[in-house]
């Protein structure tokens, strides 16, 4: 059984799993494919390592506990966006501040200061995030970069969907739950298409 270092609280905390789920995991449980990549994420653990106790446990280019500067603190939105002007965030209130080490976010290429996490709500992404799963989003990529989830703001609330974009210039909304029909953006009202950001990581309770 491999050991990760930290108290389980702690790396509930920081994984934004149950601390139950951790504590059986911990205690020789069987993990979740989707806690096993949640934890190397936020801890900065080699995967195979967590997964067989094999190889390197990690490439520590920071410490993983016990220096605040190791890790980056990002904003969890309530993201219930009422209707009026200013940006989406100015009119959401921060739940929480979550941490992920520096190490981890510099790997993906992100910058603490772009991102942005909220919840997801609803069934519509549903087996690829579930109603209440928290997602991060880059705020810097606001543009569509090529097919992939995006936060995007529709009728003043927002929503995560897979943007894809079509041979006309036109972009289709695909929901992930099958029972919601794709959505098309036309060329000509592209400009109507507020992207909040791109999803870059997604985390939920595992109980």
């Amino acid at each position: 059984m491999v050991q990760i270092a930290g108290s389980a609280n702690a790396l509930a905390k920081r994984s934004g799993i149950s601390q139950s789920g951790i504590q059986r995991y911990l205690k020789g449980g069987e993990p979740t494919r989707k806690m096993l990549i949640t934890l190397a994420e936020c801890t900065g653990v080699s995967l195979v390592w967590l997964m067989t106790g094999k190889g390197d446990e990690v490439e520590r280019h920071e410490p993983l506990a016990g220096d605040d500067d190791a890790y980056a603190y990002v904003p969890l939105y309530d993201a219930r966006c009422s209707a009026g002007s200013g940006a989406w965030n100015e009119r959401s209130r921060v739940l929480v501040n979550l941490s992920f080490t520096r190490y981890s976010l510099r790997k993906k290429g992100l910058t603490p200061s772009d991102l942005a996490c909220l919840r997801v709500d609803g069934d519509s992404m549903l087996g690829l995030l579930d109603d209440g799963d928290t997602v991060m989003i880059d705020l810097s990529r606001n543009a569509l970069e090529g097919e992939g989830v995006y936060v995007v703001m529709l009728d003043d609330h927002l929503y995560a969907k897979r943007l894809q974009r079509q041979f006309d210039g036109s972009v289709l909304i695909i929901s992930h739950n099958k029972e919601y029909q794709p959505m098309t953006v036309p060329k000509d009202r592209l400009s109507e298409l507020h992207i909040i950001g791109r999803v870059v990581w997604a985390g939920g309770w595992m109980v």
